[in-house]
């Protein structure tokens, strides 16, 4: 069903704009105040959406999905079951998230879905792929392109295909040098013994 008449006023009172081409599957999806649902994008039954969040265009997302509060994702992203978004997490252009490893066209296999859960603050770069199963550490970044195969620890930087860790960023997402210190906030980092990265101020 297209956006319901009944739920446009309480949507309202709570700043959550939901474009007139978008589909709302469940009339009853809880969505966040001042969540913002662009054109042609389609949202599942048993789809939960936090507060302040950005749905660009032609997103399709769920059905059972979490996305938390702050995330944005952008234009032509498919977030299916078994993907769990935490708080501020970005999703760049196309960025492609699967759910099962070996998928065929003719066998079933909705039994099989493995978790991939993104975690707060995560950078998700145009046209990445994120394969099943895996976990992306608080605020990493995955490069534009990149091929995630493997768990994410927080802070990397992940590039190539498949993804490898190329450097660390910080919270405001700004590459760190080898003194580990953030050029825009000055906040400073330890790489500790199991090559991990630990903010410390």
């Amino acid at each position: 069903m297209t956006v319901p008449d009944s739920l446009k006023p309480e949507w309202e009172a709570r700043g959550v704009e939901v474009h007139e081409s978008a589909y709302i599957d469940d009339a009853d999806a809880p969505i966040g105040r001042g969540t913002r649902i662009w054109h042609f994008s389609h949202i599942l039954t048993g789809v939960r959406i936090g507060a302040e969040c950005t749905i660009g265009q032609n997103v399709v997302i769920g059905p059972r999905v979490s996305v938390g509060d702050r995330c944005k994702i952008q234009n032509n992203v498919s977030i299916y079951e078994g993907v769990e978004l935490e708080d501020g997490v970005f999703c760049g252009p196309s960025c492609v998230f699967t759910n099962v490893n070996n998928p065929r066209a003719e066998i079933r296999r909705r039994d099989e879905y493995r978790t991939t859960r993104v975690r707060k603050g995560a950078t998700i770069g145009a046209n990445a792929t994120i394969v099943c199963g895996h976990e992306l550490g608080a605020y990493c970044f995955i490069a534009a392109g990149a091929v995630v195969t493997r768990d994410v620890p927080a802070h990397a930087l992940m590039a190539g295909v498949p993804a490898k860790r190329i450097g660390w960023v910080s919270k405001a997402g700004r590459r760190l040098g080898p003194d580990l210190v953030c050029p825009s906030d000055g906040s400073r980092y330890k790489q500790t013994a199991d090559d991990r990265l630990e903010q410390i101020a």
